[in-house]
């Protein structure tokens, strides 16, 4: 048998890896992102059963045994951007654990041998897992008139930004540990049992006045209060409640008798988004 001519050889081009390509492969895996999200109502429904069920359930119990002590304020209008933030994580957590399914059934080898930068495929994931939270925290902003929370284009807009920011942080959170993750089981092993402390410590269902010193000291060190307070400060300032009330309800976040402004904690919750997206990108890196 004759050997193929030179002009019978095909020859095979790889992509460069630029960053309009890189920036394509986010694109990809946002898209692939929302498709799941789209196309999975069950999932869509069981992610807002818990928070419902924690703020119309539990909400109007507790708000029973609390009426006389804030009077004007419905209690569950106080749980409300604890729920938003409960929705969002919750999401957002579901969305990064993708990482692990998509191992298991060969779909992320795929990803990693293909001609682009494994930071791309991070990025797409933790924007595409942000917005999908986002998208299923606008169903809970929907129920915002049910509870006393006023709709206000300008606190829609600031809930949709803050719920975002605290998305993109989480995700990363996730796609951290998702990268080292074998099976599905252990992730979500490993997520409740760091999630549920943060989330119960964040001042989502409970107010953070006048807890004893050493609770203090938890809700402080925990990064999610620093996404539930700028949610909380934005529902009670378009709210008309007693000033007293506020100060039991909305007391904000302070070190060492300064309170935090809103725009810092914001900016704390971006630069943890930043740092665990970073350590994202470098566990991906290490990853086979």
């Amino acid at each position: 048998m004759s050997s193929p001519t030179a002009a019978e050889v095909v020859s095979v081009r790889v992509p460069l890896r630029g960053t309009g390509h890189n920036l394509r492969a986010v694109k990809i895996v946002l898209h692939r992102e929302m498709l799941r999200f789209i196309n999975d109502h069950t999932r869509m429904v069981s992610m807002l059963l818990q928070p419902v069920l924690w703020l119309f359930v539990m909400g109007t119990g507790l708000g029973t045994l609390v009426r006389g002590s804030i009077p004007g304020v419905d209690f569950r209008t106080f749980m409300y951007p604890g729920m938003i933030s409960m929705t969002v994580i919750m999401t957002a957590m579901f969305s990064a654990g993708s990482i692990v399914w998509d191992r298991e059934f060969g779909f992320l080898r795929e990803m990693l041998v293909a001609p682009v930068g494994r930071g791309a495929i991070v990025i797409g994931k933790c924007l595409g897992g942000a917005l999908v939270a986002t998208g299923q925290g606008i169903i809970i902003l929907v129920m915002a008139g049910l509870v006393g929370v006023p709709y206000d284009p300008v606190l829609m807009v600031t809930l949709l930004a803050e719920m975002f920011l605290a998305a993109f942080a989480i995700t990363a959170f996730g796609v951290t540990f998702a990268a080292r993750m074998k099976n599905m089981q252990s992730f979500f092993g490993v997520m409740q049992m760091a999630i549920m402390p943060m989330m119960f410590l964040s001042g989502a269902m409970f107010p953070l006045s006048n807890l004893p010193s050493w609770l203090h000291v938890l809700t402080t060190v925990n990064p999610l209060t620093y996404a539930v307070d700028p949610m909380r400060q934005a529902v009670f300032g378009h709210l008309d409640v007693p000033p007293q009330v506020n100060a039991m309800l909305n007391p904000g976040v302070s070190w060492f008798g300064w309170q935090l402004p809103v725009a810092f904690e914001l900016g704390m919750v971006a630069v943890i988004g930043a740092a665990l997206l970073t350590m994202a990108i470098a566990q991906f890196r290490r990853t086979d």
